[in-house]
């Protein structure tokens, strides 16, 4: 067992290796010039010579990307070029937002999809049946962006019932204590404000969640089927117990084994692809923080590794050029 996690522990090394190598070229091949962007469209070629050799972006290719690696190694994420914000600061508010919004995603893909799935396992071929089934299968093929638009468009433009950006009201922001804004109101006996950040999560996280219930459905369905056709199941059902019971207390114990396995894969794919939905309805997240970082050129924060070079202040001198 020993040997077995060693060998799968090395095995990450050259995947590692790989991804890191890719992120690196793949930005190289990006069009524009962060020193393009920090100096703006009217600098000279003197100036922007300087910031290009300040910013390291002169020298050759595998001394930026042994930089790049020695940075990941000793833990020193860097500073934004954009901001002039040390990452590790800047970047935890977004990381919170991304967090708040996969759990609620989450949290309404399990409780609609586990149920939609037991329902049509226990009406099998009827009506509700075919529709879940239909409807799961749109919710797996349809693109997120084109979901988030319509949610947009149709609760809050056409219906007016929810907000269609932001996570707070612009007007009366929440003060952050952890971050967790939902907590945050809650600890401060706000609940005028509670309601005004639970009607801004609303539509982004289901948007969000709706591939995961779509597929949380599918497997609840599947798994329930198959628990149903056992002798326990018959014998409750013998015994004259309610199919209510039946369902929920004895079949879905069983049936949740590979359900849950499902849901645990779920929040990772959750914290990584919320870029398109923060994006589309302005949730300010880790997703958004990147688009914007992707944007402005800004290497530190995409590649999340030390950047400014000893010869530029972190600080003060970035963020006086960064403003000129």
């Amino acid at each position: 067992m020993i040997s077995y996690t060693i060998r799968r522990l090395l095995m990450l090394i050259p995947v590692l290796f790989g991804m890191t190598l890719i992120v690196f070229f793949i930005l190289r091949l990006i069009p524009g010039n962060p020193a393009q962007l920090i100096l703006g469209q009217r600098a000279t070629k003197e100036s922007l010579a300087s910031m290009t050799s300040q910013l390291g972006l002169d020298q050759p290719w595998y001394v930026q990307y042994f930089s790049y690696i020695k940075g990941l190694f000793t833990g020193d994420i860097g500073t934004s070029i954009r901001t002039g914000v040390p990452i590790s600061q800047e970047i935890w508010p977004f990381f919170i937002a991304t967090i708040e919004l996969s759990v609620a995603a989450l949290l309404i893909a399990i409780i609609i999809g586990t149920n939609a799935g037991i329902i049509s396992a226990w009406f099998q071929n009827s009506w509700f049946d075919y529709t879940a089934m239909v409807i799961a299968l749109i919710g797996i093929s349809m693109p997120i962006f084109w979901l988030g638009l319509m949610d947009q468009w149709f609760f809050s433009i056409d219906l007016g019932w929810l907000p269609s950006t932001g996570r707070e009201n612009v007007r009366d922001p929440v003060i952050p204590i952890t971050n967790f804004y939902l907590i945050d109101t809650l600890i401060q006996g706000d609940f005028s404000q509670f309601n005004v950040v639970v009607k801004h999560l609303i539509l982004p996280a289901c948007a969000l969640g709706t591939i995961s219930m779509a597929i949380i459905a599918r497997i609840t369905r599947s798994s329930m089927l198959e628990v149903m056709r056992s002798d326990y199941i018959r014998t409750a059902q013998a015994k004259g117990m309610r199919m209510f019971w039946v369902v929920y207390k004895h079949g879905l114990k069983n049936a949740l084994i590979p359900v849950l396995t499902i849901i645990g894969m779920q929040m990772g794919i959750l914290l990584g692809g919320a870029v398109l939905t923060e994006t589309i309805f302005g949730w300010p997240g880790i997703g958004r923080y990147i688009y914007e970082a992707i944007n402005f050129r800004d290497y530190p924060v995409i590649q999340m590794r030390r950047f400014i070079p000893p010869g530029l202040s972190r600080g003060g001198d970035l963020e006086r050029i960064s403003w000129r």
